[in-house]
This record gives structure tokens, C-alpha cells and sequence, in this order.
């Protein structure tokens, strides 16, 4: 009996004593896994500012060169912001100012007119870490939309404001508020009366007919810009004029969460740019992040896959920028081109216009 008693002892003694050895290579395992998961400390952005039929024989030297510069421009504004330790949230809204502000692109200053020779501007953005988010759709008075879109996200309890009430808000936030007149331009009003004048165009009574030839012959000014910052927060934002000759005031994607817009610390940041109706239907930029989070692809394979198979087989054309909260970057599109840029940590710069 006593044998026993003591053969027993040294079981259960080697037994505990090989538990907690099980218990550390388990606690081991699953904090290297964690470690896996933590975003890379890094940074990055990267921008577009429209895609469409972009081709390199429509393109004069100077012009290409005009493009080429004021994209670097604005992606350096908010690399220096980013590199300094500013936020992703901040970066996005000065590289996109600069876009705003220039008439190369149909957002802001560039915005295109209307059917009634008016500018409608749409824009939000979102915060990756918190999943709030800020959009304004239909406004006329405001020399940024990107700002407005960001105070709505900040200072109101609600994600999208509208035409008037939309204005009234960024009057009430102090931000610089212009003429209508500011925003002509006349090449995009000669665009406008090129499209108005084609005898198509002039008695049509179906949006489909009227916009199909639109659609096709133009390019998607768009802007938009999606971070990564060192703190391992992402964010985007996407600014727009709309579509030349659009009527009803309406609306595409670019104001819309998870179409034209979305960001996530779990994935990844995107803004989209193309024809706004099918992002739409499509939720193109929630789609790629959530691809990313629920089959557990990558940014590159669930950015081709929406575009290249499920908005092209949709109807829909255009792309989107994106970064990933590892600092991974996706310029995916499938028109003849998109104005385009990005930036890593090491301030390596990419510029791209035409599909290459």
C-alpha cells in the first residue's frame, strides 16, 4: 500500500509539474500571435485624383506635368504631417485641401457644373480607430468641403449633412465660406456645353440615355486620400464636384460611408473615385475591407477582386486608393487611368497617371 501511495505521489507531481510548462508555450503562442496581429510601426499614404479615360496621346507635356507636380504637392503635405507624428485624420484633410484648391481636379475649386451650370460639392471622411465619420453632400458655399465633412464628424451628432442646412452648419463652425463664383472654371463650363449641346443630350428624358455618353467620354475628377499614421490609426477622405451635366441634384458616392469612403484599424482605409451609382450599389470601399477582415485576404487581393471582378462585371468603372494597418498600399482601377501617388516611411514617391 505504501508503494502505491508513493507511485501515485510521483504521478501527480510530474503531472503538475508539466502543466505550467504547457500553460507557457500556450501564453507564448498566443502572444506572438497577437504580435502578428498589432499594426507594423510605420506610416504611409497614398492619394488619387480621378479615374477614367486617361490616355497619354490626349495629354500635352505641360499638362501632364501640371498633374504630375501638384500631386506630389499634396502628398507630401501630409507625408511631412504624418512623419512628424501628426494624425492620419489630419493628413487626409490637408493633402486633399490642396487638391481642393486646385482647378486640375473636379473637387473644390475644379468642381464641374451641373445641367443648371451650378456646383453641387460632396465629401466625407472617416476615423479608422473609432469608425466615426462626417459627410456633406450638395453644398455650394464651401471653399473646402473635406473641412466640413470633418467637422460634422467632430461637432454634430450626425455622419451626413445636406445643401443649405449643410452650409448653415460650416457658417456656424467659422469655416471660409465663398461666392458660388469661385468655384468657375472655364474649361469645365465649355465641358459642360459641349455635352449640352450634342442633340442626344439636349431633349433626353432618360437619365440612362443622357448619362451613358457622358459616362464614357469623361474622366472622374475625384480626389481622395487614405493614411496610415505611426500611432496605427487609419483614415480617409473623398472630395468631389460630382458628375458634369448631373441633374436633380444628385448625388454619387464620394459622401457616401462604405461606398465612396471607409476606414477600419482592423483592415484598412479607402477612397474611391469612378461612377458614383455602382460604388454605391456595390459598397465598394466597405466591401474590400470587409473581404480583407472576414476571408482574411489581403489588401492587393480583395482590392482586385472588387474592382476587377465585381464592379466590372456590376458595369461600374473607376478604382481606389487604399492603405492597409500594416502600411501596405492598393491603387486598383479598371479605366485607362488615375491620377495617382504614394508615399511610404521612407519617403519613397510614386506617381502614376496611365494604366502601366
Amino acid at each position: 500500500m505504501k508503494k502505491v501511495l508513493i507511485f501515485l505521489s510521483f504521478v501527480l507531481f510530474f503531472a503538475c509539474k508539466e502543466q505550467p510548462k504547457e500553460t507557457a508555450e500556450t501564453t507564448t503562442q498566443d502572444v506572438a500571435k497577437e504580435e502578428l496581429q498589432k499594426p507594423a510601426n510605420t506610416f504611409g499614404i497614398v492619394i488619387h485624383g480621378g479615374a477614367g479615360t486617361i490616355l497619354k496621346e490626349n495629354m500635352t507635356s505641360e499638362k501632364e506635368a501640371a498633374y504630375k507636380a501638384k500631386l506630389k504637392e499634396a502628398i507630401e503635405t501630409g507625408h511631412v504631417i504624418l512623419k512628424n507624428g501628426g494624425t492620419s485624420l489630419e493628413a487626409v484633410e490637408k493633402t486633399i485641401n490642396i487638391l481642393e484648391d486646385s482647378p486640375l481636379f473636379n473637387a473644390g475649386k475644379g468642381a464641374v457644373f451641373t445641367y443648371n451650370e451650378t456646383n453641387e460639392l460632396d465629401a466625407s471622411i472617416m476615423d479608422g480607430s473609432t469608425l466615426n465619420a462626417g459627410a456633406v453632400a450638395g453644398v455650394s458655399t464651401v471653399k473646402n468641403p473635406i473641412n466640413l465633412a470633418r467637422e460634422v464628424m467632430i461637432n454634430s451628432p450626425h455622419v451626413l449633412l445636406s445643401g443649405k442646412g449643410a452650409e448653415q452648419f460650416a457658417e456656424e463652425r467659422n469655416l471660409e465660406i465663398v461666392d458660388p463664383s469661385y468655384f468657375y472654371t472655364e474649361g469645365r463650363m465649355k465641358v459642360l456645353k459641349r455635352i449640352k449641346d450634342k442633340p442626344n443630350h439636349a431633349d433626353s428624358k432618360s437619365a440612362t440615355s443622357f448619362y451613358d455618353p457622358i459616362i464614357k467620354d469623361s474622366k472622374f475628377g475625384t480626389v481622395g486620400c487614405a493614411a496610415l499614421d505611426k500611432h496605427g490609426n487609419l483614415a480617409a477622405g473623398t472630395s468631389t464636384g460630382g458628375m458634369t451635366a448631373k441633374k436633380w441634384n444628385r448625388i454619387g458616392d464620394s459622401p457616401i460611408i462604405g461606398a465612396g469612403t471607409y476606414a477600419n484599424n482592423t483592415t484598412c482605409a479607402i477612397s474611391s473615385t469612378g461612377w458614383g451609382e455602382y460604388f454605391i450599389r456595390g459598397m465598394v470601399a466597405y466591401d474590400i475591407s470587409a473581404m480583407m477582415e472576414y476571408k482574411g485576404i489581403s489588401l492587393e487581393e480583395a482590392s482586385k477582386e472588387v474592382i476587377q471582378n465585381k464592379l466590372t462585371n456590376l458595369g461600374g468603372t473607376g478604382g481606389i486608393v487604399a492603405i492597409d494597418n500594416r502600411g501596405n498600399v492598393s491603387m486598383e482601377f479598371n479605366t485607362a487611368g488615375m491620377y495617382r501617388a504614394t508615399m511610404n516611411a521612407d519617403g519613397e514617391l510614386t506617381i502614376g497617371i496611365y494604366k502601366e
